[in-house]
């Protein structure tokens, strides 16, 4: 068998190989959901990602015979090895053929760059921050993938149990929640109603104006994922250039009336203290779209999946409370607003986001709806420090 061979890509037309290999690999799996190749070439790329401000980034390539047999990408972030006192480099963008000695030789890339730099371990799969896909399937791999999480084949966590040195880190599970088929569960209509009696807190209707406008809901919905999330695992604090990239590249897609904030009339200027982004699944559409491109037709089946909602399910893409006002009960009052919207629009169940499999009080929130954990995803680790691991 030939010898595998690692290239760091350092030009234009090896981001491209880099990019194709993942269609490739996965053309024509019905779980997967295909990223928008534009979307890839913009977070990829140095000059257009905002992560890239205080991460530094590598790309290697594994070939045999001439041929691209597997990716992954090196990141460090430094903002969040600052924060968390973890001199840590990380795996992302890790794809490769069922041959052990081609993941390996990619892990090894990744574990050189890092002792490089002077880190002491190597965690993944995760990407620049928070904002792009964590977590490697584990379980549910016959269960239909979201746009936010990446899908792979179940060989990836046995090779994983081939490597020397990686165990656990973390582990994440994913909920398949049913939507009611009218009305709304009793107890969660009786804590929403109290919330907003008890505390004054009310979930406005906002108007696309509003987002992009003097009233700056984006940057406001925004700082509390920034706020809300700080805490947990693998999270770095949003730049204010992330804000501005976010709001004005994703935002603009947004179905107002499921875009859901929580406010506090109690106090001056109403602030936000809650945000539920939800949009109608796209996987079907994405995987419509020849190699993630939205050219010749596949602008047509995303627009059907964000206009028309032509989809049986909504995608949970971020549900988050600031600390001081889960007790008083704001998640239900997310879901009193959201409910009648999903009805509205026939959606018979949502995915959720990836949750920490020790985050009781998120999963909590599904109490009040039939539901099933229907995946699980998990973070690797390896000290890169001699003697250790």
């Amino acid at each position: 068998m030939s010898s595998i061979e690692i290239r760091r890509v350092t030009d234009k037309q090896g981001l491209e190989a880099f990019i194709q290999f993942r269609y490739d690999l996965y053309r024509g799996n019905k779980y997967d959901a295909p990223n928008l190749y534009s979307d890839e070439v913009n977070t990829l790329t140095r000059e257009t990602n905002p992560a890239c401000d205080f991460c530094d980034v590598e790309y290697f390539l594994a070939y045999r015979d001439g041929k691209v047999v597997g990716r992954v990408a090196a990141i460090i972030n430094r903002r969040y090895n600052e924060q968390w006192n973890r001199p840590a480099v990380r795996f992302g963008w890790f794809d490769f053929i069922d041959d052990v000695e081609v993941s390996k030789a990619l892990l090894k890339a990744v574990e050189d760059y890092g002792r490089e730099q002077g880190m002491k371990e190597i965690i993944g799969p995760l990407g620049f921050t928070d904002m792009d896909p964590e977590g490697m399937l584990t379980k549910g791999f016959e269960e239909l993938n979201t746009m936010a999480t990446l899908y792979n084949y179940e060989y990836y966590p046995r090779h994983m149990e081939q490597m020397e040195g990686y165990e656990k880190d973390n582990d994440y599970v994913e909920y398949k929640v049913f939507v009611p088929k009218e009305g709304m569960p009793d107890k969660m209509k009786r804590v929403a109603e109290l919330c907003m009696q008890r505390y004054n807190l009310h979930a406005p209707k906002l108007k696309r104006s509003q987002v992009f406008g003097p009233e700056q809901y984006g940057q406001k919905v925004l700082d509390v994922v920034n706020k809300t999330f700080g805490h947990l695992y693998g999270y770095s604090q949003m730049t204010q250039r992330q804000i501005d990239v976010y709001v004005k590249q994703y935002f603009k897609f947004f179905s107002m009336d499921m875009l859901c904030v929580i406010e506090d009339w109690n106090l001056p200027d109403h602030p936000v203290i809650g945000v539920g982004i939800t949009i109608p699944s796209l996987t079907k559409a994405l995987q419509k779209c020849h190699n993630g491109r939205l050219l010749p037709f596949g602008w047509w089946h995303i627009m059907r999946a964000l206009k028309f909602h032509k989809t049986d399910i909504v995608d949970l893409l971020l549900v988050g409370i600031l600390p001081e006002y889960r007790a008083k009960g704001a998640n239900a009052l997310l879901f009193y607003h959201l409910i009648p919207v999903y009805q509205k629009y026939g959606f018979k169940w949502g995915e959720t986001h990836v949750e920490m499999e020790s985050n009781d009080k998120v999963q909590g929130q599904w109490m009040y709806f039939d539901h099933e954990q229907h995946k699980r995803r998990r973070c690797y680790k390896k000290s890169l420090v001699k003697g250790e691991g």
